[in-house]
């Protein structure tokens, strides 16, 4: 053998042994986990309560962010409808607000007060310091003037006589009034501003 012959050699001895293809299943315990995981997806979809409960916030509906449906002339508006709908976001279902974010409806001596300041709030709304049942809020609540006088009138009579409040009921005929008597077109500043506001004469 020459010397050539022997480097060859050595050469081929060295080097690794061709790969080869060989048929590599999936593990069994792999393919009964996923199998698992998915069957419990299934199962845990059919099961779970359906979506629409408007007071539990992150799971209501597109029908229940909307608003509620148009009201026909001369129908009774559900004021506890429009409230999940506009209000219970942000004054929860209890009507005990947010503590230091969002003021109570319950107890509030501004829903229980005069009738054409609770008209004004929701037409305008306010922005900056208030004082509510004793604590300083300073936050910003839009105007819902884009609610029909009957449905302002349901909403704002709902939450003067639900929970502890006990306040009379509001006719949409003062909503229709306020509208067409103030010409304020931004929100009021804070609870002094409210306090300016002439008390209803009747």
């Amino acid at each position: 053998m020459t010397p050539e012959t022997e480097t060859h050699h050595a050469a081929q001895e060295r080097e690794n042994e061709e790969p080869e293809e060989r048929i590599r299943p999936v593990p069994l315990a792999a393919v009964i986990v996923t199998l698992t995981m998915v069957l419990f997806g299934v199962v845990y979809i059919f099961l779970s309560e359906p979506f629409g409960n408007a007071e539990l916030g992150d799971r209501r509906t597109l029908a229940d962010l909307s608003g509620p449906a148009p009201v026909a002339a001369g129908a009774a508006v559900d004021g506890k409808a429009v409230f999940a709908a506009q209000c219970v976001a942000c004054h929860q279902a209890t009507g005990k607000g947010l503590p230091g974010v969002f003021p109570p409806l319950d107890g509030s001596e501004w829903v229980q007060g005069d009738a054409r300041t609770v008209a004004n709030i929701l037409l305008h709304g306010i922005n900056g310091k208030i004082t509510v049942v004793g604590t300083d809020y300073s936050g910003a609540m839009p105007s819902f003037q884009q609610l029909n006088d009957a449905e302002l009138a349901a909403v704002a009579s709902y939450v003067r006589s639900n929970w502890s409040n006990k306040a009379e009921a509001i006719k949409p005929d003062l909503f229709e009034q306020e509208r067409k008597a103030s010409t304020r077109t931004t929100p009021f500043e804070g609870g002094a501003a409210l306090k300016a506001l002439p008390p209803n004469p009747a």
